[in-house]
């Protein structure tokens, strides 16, 4: 079956750095979009960033643009969220999230998520 394991959360200050790793199994990886989304407690579910299967397109939320860099390594079925200058606002509980797309496309919402992991916490201090 399908797995999704992230890991890489933690408690962090204010202008810390992490690195998220999502590993994939049982997918023919390199066919998925991937996308990082989060939740903080009381709000809903919200995109951060995505990847196109190949990894010629990425996006981001406006709020993480310029912080946030997303990568895949095909190789190793794994999607990573690196994360600089991290804010109070940045914590939440992060999922990686996979949906079969085209060449190119990155898809932000999700409802249209084929599959998710359990998530990690981050929690950035002020």
């Amino acid at each position: 079956q399908v797995q999704l394991v992230e890991s890489g959360g933690g408690l962090v200050q204010a202008g810390d750095s992490l690195r998220l790793s999502c590993a994939a199994s049982g997918l023919t990886f390199r066919s998925y979009a991937m996308d990082w989304f989060r939740q903080a407690p009381g709000k809903e579910r919200e995109f951060v960033a995505g990847t196109s299967r190949g990894d010629s397109t990425r996006s981001y939320a406006d709020s993480v643009k310029g912080r946030f860099t997303i990568s895949r390594d095909n190789a190793e079925n794994t999607v990573y969220l690196q994360m600089n200058s991290l804010k109070p606002e940045d914590t939440a509980v992060y999922y990686c999230a996979a949906v079969n797309a085209g060449l190119g496309v990155v898809l932000r919402r999700k409802e249209v998520m084929s599959y998710w992991g359990q998530g990690t916490q981050v929690t950035v201090s002020s």
